[in-house]
């Protein structure tokens, strides 16, 4: 037992270790500053737990200007977008940025889409990491099990708010709207085909790539916006994390499709705009550096992920 013990500290350490980021100054330095955008049940920091676990604190190490996004935990994609549009007017007021580079994980995506079509003044890019830009099998199977007026749908949404309700008091943002139902019905394959109808920006027509910017007129004049994504194909990445077994379960809902998925995400539906690549051996919570950093030992860092894009953000002058 004391063997095991040792062994299993080992592997802990070296989770947390491998692959860590070499540290370069100016290396994520961008011209507009960085605003991570949280996924569904999201949040900033819970309880000294950071959502995007140290991605923030290793771009500012070299360089970068970072901020969190504090939205609605559940809600829609326009609900999310607005609230980002206006934390970006706060931020803008703050600092006196004007634009705003988004990087957003799950529901962060079109979350960040939407801020970007509406208020393309403020956004210089959109990068979608494991995106739900499609729509998500997991979400159109909890309709399915959960349809609209049933008794389990009253039971989803009792659970869903409750749930959002205590992450937004613990972390100080009680007074944000909360809806697990719109969230659910804006994550399905059908809500995200009538979002994508209205803001389309960067969304691929198949699974290849989308447009790799687009240009909007505001007030008469043009604003460009890049879109950017990469996102992962692997569930169990690491026998370590305590949270592999809810992530498996869920993608029992593409059992029978056949498509590659990172656990809550099909691949193609989180490819947007120009892809890095959409084949990281990374499940959906490792694309955020995962519970504690434990993530898979064989593949790039997730730190190291964000960093590189960064670099590309600065070589592309945003």
């Amino acid at each position: 037992m004391k063997k095991l013990l040792t062994l299993s500290a080992a592997a802990l350490a070296s989770s947390l270790m491998v692959a860590a980021p070499t540290a370069q100054a100016g290396y994520t330095t961008t011209k507009y500053p960085t605003l991570l955008v949280h996924g569904i049940l999201g949040f900033k920091n819970f309880w000294g737990a950071d959502y995007f676990y140290q991605v923030p604190s290793t771009l500012q190490a070299d360089g970068g200007k970072v901020h969190v996004a504090t939205v609605s935990a559940v809600g829609s994609n326009e609900l999310r977008g607005e609230q980002l549009i206006k934390e970006m007017q706060d931020l803008k007021a703050i600092y006196g940025y004007s634009k705003f580079n988004l990087i957003g994980h799950s529901q962060g995506s079109p979350t960040s889409r939407y801020a970007a079509a509406v208020r393309p003044d403020l956004v210089a890019s959109v990068t979608s990491v494991n995106g739900v830009n499609k729509g998500s099998r997991v979400a159109d199977v909890v309709r399915k099990v959960a349809p609209a007026g049933t008794v389990t749908e009253a039971v989803l949404k009792t659970v869903g708010d409750g749930l959002a309700g205590f992450l937004t008091f613990v972390y100080g943002t009680p007074t944000l709207d909360q809806s697990s139902i719109n969230a659910l019905n804006s994550l399905t394959t059908p809500g995200l085909t009538t979002f994508n109808s209205k803001y389309p920006a960067g969304v691929p027509s198949a699974c290849g790539e989308g447009a790799y910017s687009q240009n909007y007129t505001k007030n008469g004049v043009t604003h460009k916006v890049n879109y950017y994504s990469w996102g992962g194909v692997s569930v169990l990445t690491n026998v370590l994390d305590p949270l592999d077994a809810g992530i498996g379960l869920l993608s029992a809902a593409f059992l029978f499709s056949g498509e590659k998925n990172d656990g809550l995400v099909g691949e193609c539906s989180q490819r947007l705009g120009k892809v890095v690549r959409s084949n990281y051996w990374n499940n959906h919570l490792d694309a955020i550096n995962g519970f504690f950093g434990i993530v898979n030992l064989f593949e790039t860092n997730p730190k190291t992920i964000y960093r590189a894009h960064a670099n590309r953000l600065q070589t592309a002058g945003l």
